[in-house]
């Protein structure tokens, strides 16, 4: 047999044993899958006849312990119940005894309110009674006594006016004594140490000024051929020019100083060129108009250094330093400024005040106559005319309100008003501080003798002491000692209304009995 054909055998017979192997082993896997499944579905079947099992135990556990809950939560309600329902009944049972308690207590109001009408109509009753009974009395006590009631009540009402008199006039006194206790000693320190650190020239101003010449020819060259150079002069500065028989003096009379100031510096300007024409007036007038205006400005500097109120409006500056040549009652007005900003800046610090403050006053007091270098060139009185100016250079109110209220044109409101009304007060009224007009002066004092002579009672009236107190003589048989005390609180208040005048006034009232008898 070829080797070929052996070699085909052999592989076919291998092929053959191959599949019948094959054939062989999926019959027996495919038994071993076949047990492996009724394994698994039995031991499925039990698995879940286990947990039907389990289940079921579960489910009666559960309804048990429903049951149970159930159970004690209906015990709970039913306890709840019980208890709400005993409350509502203990409710029930306190609303209805305080229904009981209002009915009783009404029927206790109506019976105190019948009582009540009964004992009110018992009270009219017996005040009818007793009003009936006063009347009775009334005639009886106004026959008795003679008098009817009108006339006894006007001896009681007359009586009590008496009374109530004595005790105004005590009262009266004891506070005007309380209060100069608690007032005088401490502002007399204080004005006395103010006073005392502030010293001041007392000289007054006056409206002439007089020239000095090198010789009397000048004074011809001065009055001109037909006197056409003094006609220039009076023309240009609208001052008079009195020449007279005085060797080497010219005098320049004007009522406004800084005329008379441009006037007499142009004299003296004159007289030192010596060449005097109408043309060299004009020329000098200019020069010396000037030289005038730097001085003011010169002067409204100084005023700002000597008070130490800085940072002032540049036309305020030039206002203050024109006050240096405007007079008030003789006194130099921007000397009497300054010297109010000292006394009200030393008042200020006497009273304990911040450095904030005493500058406030100190400023309202340098200010306060501002106006006075306006008033002849507007209308209004320069207190007007000061706060209107200050007002639009933008001053603070408190130094507006300050200068307003420096003569009592308006109610002193803050500190620094106070202070700057006592310290003008002050400066005015030193001696020799103004001159008064003789006319004025003696208007003053008459007007000042009739208000006390207006009073009832009063018998003769004195001014004494330049107008600086009165005294007052009243009739002793229509005034009592208690009257006196009024007489003198409403003279005062009186004299403090209508009268102006510096410093202070005292007033006296005197009652005198005299007997007197002769013996023959």
């Amino acid at each position: 047999m070829p080797n070929w054909l052996l070699g085909l055998l052999i592989a076919v017979s291998a092929l053959f044993a191959l599949a019948i192997g094959f054939a062989v082993g999926m019959a027996l896997r495919k038994k071993q899958d076949e047990e492996s499944f009724g394994n698994a579905k039995s031991e499925a079947a039990r698995i879940v006849s286990d947990a039907m099992s389990q289940a079921e135990a579960k489910k009666k556990e559960a309804l048990l312990e429903a049951k149970e809950e159930i159970q004690q939560l209906r015990a709970e309600l039913d306890k709840e119940s019980r208890e709400r329902r005993g409350e509502n009944q203990r409710q029930e049972q306190r609303l209805a005894q305080k229904e009981e308690s209002l009915d009783k207590k009404l029927e206790r109001q109506e019976k105190r309110e019948e009582q009540l009408a009964e004992q009110t109509e018992k009270a009219k009753a017996a005040l009818a009674q007793a009003e009936e009974y006063r009347n009775e009395q009334l005639k009886v006590l106004e026959s008795v006594a003679g008098l009817t009631r009108e006339q006894a009540r006007t001896q009681l009402l007359a009586q009590l006016d008496e009374t109530l008199a004595h005790e105004k006039a005590m009262r009266i006194q004891a506070n005007e004594q309380r209060t100069r206790e608690d007032s005088d000693t401490q502002a007399r320190e204080i004005l006395a140490t103010a006073i005392q650190r502030c010293s001041a020239d007392h000289s007054a101003e006056i409206t002439v000024t007089t020239v000095p010449l090198p010789n009397d020819e000048i004074k011809g060259r001065v009055i001109g051929r037909e006197g056409r150079n003094v006609k220039a002069l009076e023309s240009l500065t609208g001052a008079d020019f009195i020449i007279d028989d005085t060797p080497d003096v010219i005098t320049v009379s004007c009522f406004d100083p800084v005329r008379r100031k441009v006037a007499a510096l142009t004299l003296e300007k004159l007289a030192a060129d010596g060449r005097i024409h109408p043309a060299k007036v004009e020329e000098m007038f200019s020069k010396a108009t000037r030289e005038v205006e730097n001085e003011i400005k010169k002067a409204g500097e100084a005023a700002l250094v000597d008070s130490g109120v800085p940072n002032m409006h540049p036309d305020i500056v030039r206002l203050l330093g024109r006050l240096k040549y405007r007079t008030s009652f003789g006194q130099n007005v921007l000397k009497h400024s300054l010297e109010v900003s000292y006394l009200a800046g030393l008042m200020a610090l006497e009273l304990g005040c911040d450095a904030s403050t005493v500058k406030l006053v100190k400023r309202a007091g340098l200010l306060h106559d501002i106006g006075k270098a306006l008033d002849h060139e507007q209308e209004g009185s320069h207190v007007t005319l000061g706060v209107e100016f200050a007002r639009e250079r933008r001053e603070s109110p408190a130094v507006l309100h300050a200068i307003e209220a420096h003569h009592g044109d308006v109610e002193a409101k803050s500190l620094a008003a106070f202070l700057v009304q006592a310290a003008d007060a002050i400066s005015a009224a030193r001696p020799g501080a103004r001159r008064e007009n003789v006319e004025q002066y003696i208007k003053r004092l008459r007007d000042l003798e009739d208000i006390a002579k207006s009073f009832a009672g009063v018998e003769s009236a004195f001014a004494m002491q330049a107008g600086r107190e009165v005294r007052i003589v009243v009739q002793p048989e229509r005034v009592s000692d208690d009257q006196m005390a009024i007489i003198a609180h409403d003279v005062v208040r009186r004299v403090e209304d209508e009268l102006q005048y510096p410093g202070t006034i005292k007033v006296h009232v005197i009652r005198e009995s005299r007997v007197v008898d002769t013996a023959r």
